[in-house]
């Protein structure tokens, strides 16, 4: 298997955590994209993922997988541990739901805001912005912040009792907000606190 992405950036370190978290990330290659270049926009890149995005996962027969969610659930089927995407019906759709959330009211939020409302990537690869939409899901990311901290206070972790796939959606949209500057208030202490915890975990701490 082998996993195209860009170290640290938010959507690989999903994948990055989903992989260590299976005690898989030795049964992977992974090969850096050089997308400060544009190599993302090659027609080479383009053919293994028509959106431009990373990561992307190859597997051994040729198959292209993208999105994280997808990728994350073939990791989760493929390797034995801990369930990420959960085992019954419910816990399956309560997490996807969780992830669903953390993935549109934090990550996409805080991407959005990132490559309109700031410098973005630079001017060669923010060939579009719209600040004002990029100030308003800012607003949206702010406001999901709030909503998980809500979640948390009752719950030890995004999708219940156990890790999952939701928390590590909501820990990288928390890595990214902090890199885009959107600071988390002091007063959310449960969504502080939980990302402590992860960040503690050895899957991310390394």
């Amino acid at each position: 298997m082998k996993i195209y992405d860009v170290e640290n950036f938010p959507n690989p370190l999903r994948v990055r955590i989903a992989l260590a978290e299976k005690n898989a990330t030795s049964n992977v290659e992974f090969i850096a994209v050089d997308l400060m270049n544009g190599e993302h926009r090659s027609d080479a890149f383009l053919a293994k993922n028509p959106s431009g995005a990373v990561p992307v996962l190859e597997l051994d027969d040729g198959t292209f997988i993208s999105e994280c969610s997808a990728i994350i659930e073939y990791i989760d089927t493929e390797f034995s541990g801990d369930s990420l995407t959960g085992t019954t019906a419910k816990d399956r759709a309560v997490i996807s739901m969780m992830q669903k959330r953390a993935e549109s009211t934090v990550l996409d939020a805080v991407a959005t805001y990132f490559h309109h409302a700031t410098d973005g990537l630079g001017p060669v690869l923010e060939t579009y912005q719209n600040k004002e939409w990029g100030i308003k899901q800012g607003e949206k990311a702010r406001q999901g912040l709030v909503y998980f901290n809500g979640v948390l206070a009752h719950s030890q972790f995004v999708a219940g009792a156990k890790f999952s796939v939701a928390d590590i959606t909501l820990f990288a949209g928390l890595v990214f907000a902090g890199f885009a500057q959107i600071a988390i208030p002091s007063e959310l202490t449960h969504l502080i606190a939980w990302q402590e915890k992860v960040a503690s975990r050895a899957s991310v701490a390394g």
